[in-house]
């Protein structure tokens, strides 16, 4: 057997990652500004391997996100499966751009999947957000550079081409 053979778990592990920082604990002032740990990942494996994961590994992490927040069923899930789609389609562009340019993209997509979330809100009668709800957003944008490159050097370690 090769020493460079495949690993097919990493990409789940990544997702399982993203799911426990999304629950882990934190401080009450920090709670506003807990990044979007699984968009970011699901919007990286989108852009690295497109013909792997696409709009239904978006849409399939979207409900366990609703889940595990207790939200609406498939309000995640939409938002997520529009945030894959557009990294499909827009990969090769994305990916020449420099980090601070990826994370301005990313952070559309990120934006456009808290604007879904937020207009699911709306429609089911919950109150209006705060500005705070945003904080992600920034947070996303700016952990965006080392999340692109703790993932990609996993990638390239497991030989996921």
């Amino acid at each position: 057997m090769s020493e460079f053979r495949e690993r097919p778990w990493i990409i789940p592990l990544t997702f399982l990652a993203a799911l426990m920082l999304t629950v882990v604990p934190m401080p009450d002032w920090a709670v506003p500004y807990r990044p979007e740990w699984v968009a970011m990942t699901v919007i990286y494996w989108a852009m690295a391997l497109p013909g792997r994961i696409g709009i239904g590994i978006g849409w399939g992490m979207g409900l366990a996100l609703d889940v595990l927040k207790g939200a609406v069923l498939g309000q995640h899930a939409l938002g997520l499966a529009i945030a894959a789609y557009l990294a499909i389609k827009l990969h090769q562009r994305i990916r020449v751009y420099p980090l601070w340019q990826q994370a301005v993209s990313v952070g559309a997509m990120i934006a456009l999947h808290l604007l879904l979330v937020l207009w699911i809100y709306g429609i089911t009668g919950h109150k209006a957000a705060s500005w705070a709800y945003w904080g992600p957003l920034a947070t996303s944008m700016a952990l965006w550079p080392w999340v692109f490159l703790l993932l990609r050097d996993l990638r390239r370690r497991c030989c996921l081409r």
